[in-house]
This record gives structure tokens, C-alpha cells and sequence, in this order.
């Protein structure tokens, strides 16, 4: 969080005393149109990059997937961080700033790679030959992805907040949000369409520089609008606040915890409702346990070395995070198994793709019916199926949190499974057609047989994600919305470093005994073997979800006596959280 400041350094209240001549929703386009710009250039180059790496850079089949997945993953990463040093060092508006220049330069080397020949490896494209590239050029493409992903976490870790700033009580900050929700989804759509087609019809070379003006683009918007900002000073970050409970419970570590828990042995933070820590982890109540007042206190009462003695409210807010991480960790194979978007671009180009005899759906576009069966089905969900369930109930039903968080992951499961069935049939046409020995070469096949995956990969995502979202901010303190929304983005980040790990591990095993499971040549490999395990992985992660279901115990405001205090008590859940 941050606190405004005025021209005399006296704390302010922007939603209440922000200056007409500040903030307002005439600044919303300008951060709008940022974001969008941003998302349509990275959404574009990273749902085709398999192709580009695979085809310009001669790269392994499974090396490229593992780029994609370490990438994507320090892309995830990189808005977590980024929110801790907004929240605490640097303020939103110098993040932003600096993340639109740092992407724009990412996106201005990677275009390089495609415009000057000796930046990339020789390729004989009719012969499917291509050199092994050199360590400068392997050094100049993750150099510029790096960049890509330090400023995509500039852009989007304060950029929500950071719209928030600029409206006051006048304003309704729920319309941002929707605006966000529809940018958003607006963008990737023209990502995945129009950035791809011209990627696969026009050439790498305006594939690529088409996003560099994008992030320009991105670029001129949030600064043309730079002195109608409300720009607010960081001061501490709740983060700070939890590493500190871990260190001061550590140098606590040797004290014996009382008997009998008292507000005169515990600190206690003015104004706090907590009076005493839970019986729960309570190993950490050692890190707000005073020792000596004397020495733990200064005159007015607060703590000497806030890394040496915490708050109750601190040590309870660090307990509800730990609470809440075994159910979001279920989210990492779901990650795994959606982020195989990338070698279904490989598969889906050798399918007839055509829709017309003059048209074919590019490789890469069809993620966009994963976007699709996300916004219908939630569409659905809540414009037809809970109304109807409701009046055949007599009563207004839903689905609990518990249960869509397992329906997606069962959801994610079936995406393997059907990815298995379909690339086995894929590859005995293949083999069929005499093409074992021809990976590029197109089977009589239609390219709609991958549209089960990325339908159920949909749905996975409108269960799971949604809904753990859902979880995280009911289960987490009001103070911890901010993490609430990172802690249920971590298992991106972690899904696709597992990812990674799953396709090197499984290529170096198969490739013993012949060809590799993940073979660039997916005719002679076995890409139906990796996505039954996949399958395997994503059921047993199920049977772990179960556990920490039961584990955990009810969700917070599920139970049916929290629904009777609050007045629910005719709210009926499908299941108890």
C-alpha cells in the first residue's frame, strides 16, 4: 500500500481529498490503452513462440517448450516482485514507467534476432536443416526475453492499483475493473487472431516488429498522461511485515511459549481486535512474545527491532497465508497440463486447418477457444445453470469453492486424456501416410480435433482459477487482498518451472531407448505417452487436492452456522465450501 503525500508532506486521503486537477477517470484510457498494448505484444509473440524457436532458431522440439516454460514463468514471477518493491521502495508510477522503457527495449532485441541474419542461426527452411546456435546469439534471444519479462512485471504488477489511485469516492472503482476485465480479454483475442496471421502469413520480421510498435505504443500512452497522475509514496509492504515474523520467530526459537497466553505477554498492535494468537503454528506466536519489556519496547510503546518482535496481527496474517498454500499448491499440475498450449501449436500445423478452401485457422489461433469456453461457460454458469438450479431447489444453490476448485482439476485431467487420444490417432495417419520420416508434412486429419483440449483447458481455468481467487480472498485478512490476488497466480509461475522440469526429465529418460517421447519429429515420438502421464500426474494431484481439502476443514463463511449469523442461512451450497 502506499500513503499520498501533499507539497508539505502531511498524509492525505486521495479518495477523499484528491485534487480536481489530479487522478479521475479521464487518466483511465491512458492506463487502459498501456495495458493493452502490452498484452497484445507479449500474448502475440508468446503463443507462437514455439514457431519461431523451433523454425528461425533450429531448436529442439522439447529445448523450445522448455524456453517457453522457463520464460513464462519468470513472466509470472516478475509481477509478484515487482508488486513488493512498488508497494515498497520505488511507488507504482516509476514502475510502470520503467517496465514500459525495459519491455520496449526486450521487444526491440527480440525483434533484432529476426532483422539481422547473423543474429539468428542459417536455416535451409525447404530442407528443415538448420546450424545449432551460437552462444552470442542464444545470449542476445534470452537476454531479450528476459527483458520482455522484467518489463511485463513493471507494467503489470501495480497497474490495477494504480488505476485505483486516480479515482476518489465520487468515482466507481468497480467500472475500472470491469474495463480491466474487458481490455484484457480484448487484447488476447487480437493476440492470438491478427498478431499470429501476420506472424504466419507476412513473416517473422513484421511478426515481430508489429510488437515493438505495440510497446511503444504501450509506452507513449502512460506518459502522455503523466501530470494528470495521482502519483502516491510507498511506505511499508505487508510483505515486510510477514518475512519479519519468520525471522523473529527463528531468533525466538529457544523460548518457551506460556501456558496461558495473556494480552501482558503477547505484543499487541493500538487499535487491534487480537488480543492473543491462535493455538495453531504455534511456534510462530514466538516471534510477537515480549521478553523483556524494557529492552523490546521503546517509551511510546512500540517495538524496538520490529525483525525481533512482531505484532499479534502480524503472526496471524503469516499463519492465514500458510493455511491457504497447500489447496492453492493443487493449482501447479493444472498449470502444467494448461501450458501445453505450446506443443499443440506444433501439433495442430500438422492437421488440416482449413475451415475454407481459401482459409486456414493459424496454428497458434486456436487458443482462442480457450478464451471462448471460459467466457461462455461462465456466462452460463451464472446467467443459466445457477438460476435454474435454483428454482428447481426453491432456493438460491451454488457450487461451493471446494468443489469447482476439483471440478477444474478433473476438467484439466480430461484435457490430457483427450490430448492422448487425439495425437495417437494423429500419429498412426502419419504413419499411414508414409510421413514418419516428414514432420512438417500436413495429415488428412482435421486441426478441430485439438479443440477438446483447449475446451476443457477452458473450463479447468473458469473451475479452478476462478474460484481459488474465490478462496484466497475470503480465507486471507482484508489487510492481505493484495497477496491474496499473487498467492493464487503462484501456481502459474510454479506450473510452468514444473513443466519444464516433467519435459527434460522425459526426454532424457525416453531418448535411452530410442526416440525420445518428445521427439521434434512428432511422427516418430510419442507425444501421446507424455500426455498420458501428464493425465496420470494431473489424477494423483486430485487425490492430493482431496487431502488438503479434508485437512483444512470448512471454508471461512461456508459453514452453515457462518451463513445463519450473517443472516444466510436460506443460501444453499452444493457442498460445505
Amino acid at each position: 500500500m502506499e500513503t499520498p503525500t501533499d507539497e508539505h508532506g502531511k498524509l492525505s486521503e486521495p479518495f477523499l481529498t484528491s485534487s480536481p486537477s489530479k487522478g479521475g477517470f479521464r487518466t483511465l484510457p491512458f492506463i487502459l490503452a498501456m495495458e493493452a498494448f502490452e498484452r497484445v505484444a507479449i500474448v502475440g509473440i508468446t503463443t507462437n513462440m514455439i514457431v519461431y524457436l523451433t523454425g528461425e532458431f533450429g531448436m529442439e522440439t522439447a529445448t523450445a517448450a522448455n524456453v517457453i516454460f522457463v520464460w513464462s514463468a519468470a513472466t509470472g514471477f516478475t509481477p509478484i516482485s515487482g508488486a513488493f518493491i512498488a508497494d515498497s521502495y520505488m511507488g507504482k508510477y516509476p514502475m510502470i514507467g520503467i517496465g514500459t522503457i525495459i519491455g520496449f527495449l526486450g521487444m526491440i532485441l527480440l525483434w533484432s534476432t529476426a532483422m539481422i541474419p547473423q543474429a539468428r542461426p542459417y536455416c535451409d527452411q525447404f530442407n528443415t536443416i538448420c546450424e545449432a546456435p551460437t552462444i552470442p546469439q542464444l545470449v542476445l534471444l534470452y537476454f531479450s526475453l528476459g527483458l520482455i519479462s522484467i518489463g511485463a512485471g513493471g507494467i503489470r504488477s501495480p497497474f490495477m492499483a494504480f488505476g485505483v489511485d486516480q479515482l476518489d469516492e465520487r468515482n466507481n472503482s468497480h467500472s475500472f475493473f470491469n474495463w480491466c476485465y474487458v481490455t484484457l480479454m480484448f487484447s488476447s483475442l487480437i493476440a492470438v487472431t491478427l498478431i499470429v496471421y501476420i506472424q504466419d502469413n507476412m513473416g517473422w520480421k513484421m511478426g515481430l516488429g508489429v510488437p515493438v510498435m505495440l510497446m511503444f505504443l504501450s509506452a507513449v500512452s502512460f506518459f502522455l498522461a503523466s501530470s494528470f497522475y495521482i502519483k502516491l509514496k510507498p511506505k511499508a509492504s505487508l510483505l515486510t511485515g510477514l518475512a519479519q515474523v519468520i525471522v523473529a520467530s527463528f531468533k525466538n526459537r529457544h523460548i518457551e511459549l506460556p501456558s496461558h497466553a495473556t494480552n501482558e505477554v503477547y505484543y499487541v498492535r493500538e487499535g487491534s481486535m487480537l488480543q492473543v494468537p491462535s493455538e495453531k503454528l504455534r511456534f510462530l506466536n514466538k516471534a510477537c512474545m515480549i521478553k523483556n519489556p524494557q529492552e523490546d519496547l521503546t517509551s511510546k510503546g512500540n517495538a524496538s527491532n520490529p525483525w525481533s518482535l512482531c505484532t499479534i496481527d502480524q503472526v496471524e496474517d503469516l499463519k492465514a497465508l500458510i493455511r491457504v498454500m497447500p489447496l492453492c499448491s493443487a493449482g501447479i499440475i493444472l498449470s502444467v497440463t494448461v501450458n501445453q498450449g505450446s506443443l499443440m501449436v506444433i501439433q495442430a500445423g500438422t492437421m488440416d486447418r482449413h475451415v475454407t478452401s481459401n482459409f486456414e485457422i493459424p496454428a497458434a489461433s486456436f487458443s482462442l477457444f480457450m478464451m471462448i469456453s471460459v467466457v461462455v461457460w461462465i456466462a452460463f454458469y451464472d446467467q443459466i445453470a445457477l438460476p435454474l438450479a435454483s428454482k428447481i431447489k426453491g432456493k438460491p444453490v451454488r457450487l461451493g469453492l471446494k468443489q469447482r476448485m476439483g471440478i477444474g482439476l478433473l476438467c484439466s485431467c480430461a484435457s490430457m486424456v483427450a490430448s492422448a487420444f487425439v495425437e495417437c490417432t494423429r500419429r498412426k495417419i502419419a504413419t499411414e501416410e508414409g510421413f514418419s520420416d516428414e514432420p512438417q508434412a500436413v495429415v488428412h486429419m482435421s486441426a478441430l480435433w485439438v479443440l477438446p483440449f483447449y475446451v476443457l483447458a477452458g473450463l479447468s481455468e473458469a473451475f479452478n482459477a476462478i474460484a481459488l481467487i474465490e478462496f484466497c480472498y475470503s480465507n486471507l485478512p482484508k489487510t492481505m487482498s493484495t497477496i491474496a490476488a499473487n498467492v493464487s497466480g503462484l501456481g502459474g509461475f510454479t506450473g510452468n518451472l514444473v513443466a519444464s522440469l516433467i519435459t527434460s526429465m522425459v526426454d532424457n529418460v525416453t531418448k535411452k531407448g530410442g526416440e525420445s517421447w518428445v521427439s521434434s519429429n512428432m511422427n516418430k515420438g510419442h507425444y501421446d505417452y507424455y500426455y498420458c502421464l501428464l493425465a496420470g500426474l494431473s489424477m494423483l494431484n486430485f487425490v492430493y487436492f482431496l487431502v488438503c481439502c479434508k485437512a483444512h476443514g470448512p471454508c471461512h463463511g461456508d459453514n452453515e452456522n457462518e451463513a445463519e449469523n450473517s443472516g444466510l442461512g436460506d443460501h444453499e451450497s452444493i457442498d460445505d465450501c
